[in-house]
């Protein structure tokens, strides 16, 4: 039951900043809010989208922004599936 409960957090968490690394990521994509746009908008995707997002530059350019946002979400389905193998047991 604890590790049901670990398991939980830890989507919940990744989940969390994953959001907010999408939040930040489009205000300063966008230069949302007065806030001045640069390449520096997706820098807190970055960790949470090891180690997919360094497969990114394979696919061509147009693509990276959009690969990049999706990486992270990559492993939170992953950590999904095993939380979900973990609770049936």
């Amino acid at each position: 039951m604890q590790i049901h409960l670990a398991c939980r957090l830890i989507v919940m968490g990744f989940s969390i900043l994953y959001a907010l690394a999408v939040g930040l990521f489009i205000i300063g994509t966008f230069g949302l809010f007065g806030s001045p746009s640069g390449p520096l908008a997706g820098v807190f995707l970055v960790p949470l989208g090891l180690p997919w997002n360094l497969v990114v530059d394979l696919f061509p350019e147009p693509l990276w922004q959009t690969l990049a946002v999706l990486a992270p979400a990559l492993n939170l389905t992953i950590l999904v599936l095993i939380c979900g193998r973990g609770a049936r047991r």
